[in-house]
């Protein structure tokens, strides 16, 4: 690519005291940062403008340029730190004596990080699903790890108790106004790197923070009509069940193994904002992100955990192409980007282990 086009460089209220109607928590969130520029001028953010790089690969297969942008390259591994990063400088501001997030693994690292850089302690809830060497980065990170409950919505349940019991100030992985805005940055970044509007944008989608954040970053840079393909894995689909239901619905258990994608229910915003009429909700099978997963080691040299490996399914399994014939997107689509949105839960080792368990 060229020069231009590679850039490096709910419930309970996140903060200690504040209000937790939706009404309130909209007038603090508009007085601690609504205007995402300001709020991102006013401090230094933890995260860094990642590449964006034109993929030779992915747009033969595509029929159409196809962009990736890189947010593997963030130093917690994952697009989680614009989020987080953001809600975690504003608590620190506000006199927050230390964290507790509910994660799977990639919002706690990206909370750990934070905390460590801010010289703040922080406990990190995991569901048992969480991989031993997840828990460990957490360690390594200087996080206090503890495990509750099978699920991730087990562990958010002990963190928010955790939040009230000790005094911590309680990090939504996905569900805060603030994470939605600073997750918005990376639309930012695509606006001053590409030389035109995307034909569409691909995300995954767990709990939904990404996608809240990335249609609040298209309408901030005038891009509001720009359509985003949603990529769930089944058994992680909890935002195809609720557009599905036409309202939020549970999930009775998470089946998949991108267990970083493992929300029971969706947060009501992602749901809120499908009836914009510009989101497509897609599902492809763990294998299919895992075959993903696979390519784009082989064509790319990167590798990613499986829940990334459903957004690079859109193209890799044929998603772009369907919707075009069905006349969901444009025969004649613009570049395409896909979000990389990594992930710290991938190894080789892991990457054996998911071909075993899902092949065999």
């Amino acid at each position: 690519p060229s020069p231009s086009l590679v850039s490096r460089r709910a419930g309970m209220s996140a903060f200690p005291h504040t209000v937790t109607s939706a009404a309130e928590r909209s007038s603090a969130t508009l007085r601690g940062g609504r205007n995402l520029g300001r709020a991102m001028d006013d401090i230094h953010p933890f995260h860094v403008n990642t590449p964006l790089l034109e993929s030779l690969y992915l747009s033969k297969r595509a029929g159409t340029t196809v962009y990736m942008k890189m947010d593997n390259a963030q130093p917690s591994g994952s697009f989680k730190i614009r989020g987080i990063g953001l809600l975690c400088q504003k608590a620190a501001g506000s006199g927050s004596k230390g964290f507790v997030c509910s994660s799977g693994g990639n919002a706690g690292l990206a909370t750990a990080y934070v905390a460590r850089k801010l010289n703040l302690p922080a406990t990190i809830i995991v569901p048992s699903s969480t991989s031993d060497a997840m828990a460990q980065k957490l360690r390594d990170h200087g996080a206090s790890v503890r495990v509750f409950g099978k699920v991730w919505d087990d562990a958010n349940q002990e963190a928010h108790r955790l939040a009230e019991t000790e005094g911590l100030t309680f990090v939504p992985p996905f569900d805060h106004p603030l994470v939605w805005q600073g997750h918005a940055s990376i639309v930012r970044e695509l606006k001053a790197s590409m030389p035109s509007k995307p034909g569409a944008v691909v995300v995954a989608v767990g709990g939904g923070g990404l996608l809240c954040g990335v249609v609040e970053g298209l309408k901030e840079v005038g891009w509001g009509d720009v359509p985003i393909v949603a990529m769930e894995t089944k058994g992680a689909n909890c935002l195809n069940a609720a557009v599905t239901a036409g309202k939020v619905v549970t999930l009775p258990d998470i089946t998949s193994e991108a267990k970083c994608l493992g929300a029971l229910t969706v947060c009501k915003q992602a749901f809120d904002v499908t009836a914009e009429g510009n989101i497509i909700s897609e599902v492809v099978t763990d294998q299919e992100a895992l075959k993903a997963l696979e390519l784009f080691v082989d064509e790319e040299r990167v590798l990613v955990e499986l829940a990334c490996g459903a957004a690079l399914a859109a193209i890799y399994s044929g998603v772009i192409q369907r919707l075009q014939s069905q006349a969901r997107l444009p025969c004649l689509l613009g570049p395409l980007v896909v979000i990389v949105c990594g992930g710290s839960s991938i190894s080789l080792a892991q990457l054996s282990q998911l071909k075993d368990k899902l092949r065999g």
